[in-house]
């Protein structure tokens, strides 16, 4: 089972933050154009597009974005393990 990793990042005044929404699209146009660029590895990146894409078509997409960011701004770190399981898009949150 293929699944990937996303980590947000809070915004400060020297680093940029990422919430995980953002995260999600970077990856997955990078996956679309990676596609387009390497064939060989079409299987996997095609299975990494469809993880992303689920993921950012997904209902609980909100609900995830404001837990990430209600913790980010306690200053907890946040990442999110995303993955399809009957090509339903699932996430686990990791908090410390």
């Amino acid at each position: 089972m293929e699944s990937i990793e996303l980590k947000p990042c809070y915004s400060t005044s020297d680093v940029a933050g990422r919430c995980i929404k953002c995260l999600a699209e970077e990856k997955l146009f990078n996956s679309m154009r990676a596609l387009f660029e390497d064939e060989k590895e079409s299987s996997k990146l095609q299975e990494k597009y469809e993880i992303l894409y689920a993921f950012l078509e997904s209902p609980e997409l909100q609900k995830l974005c404001d837990e990430t960011e209600k913790n980010l701004a306690e200053g907890k770190e946040v990442s999110v393990k995303i993955y399809l399981e009957n090509s339903k898009p699932k996430y686990v949150l990791k908090i410390k």
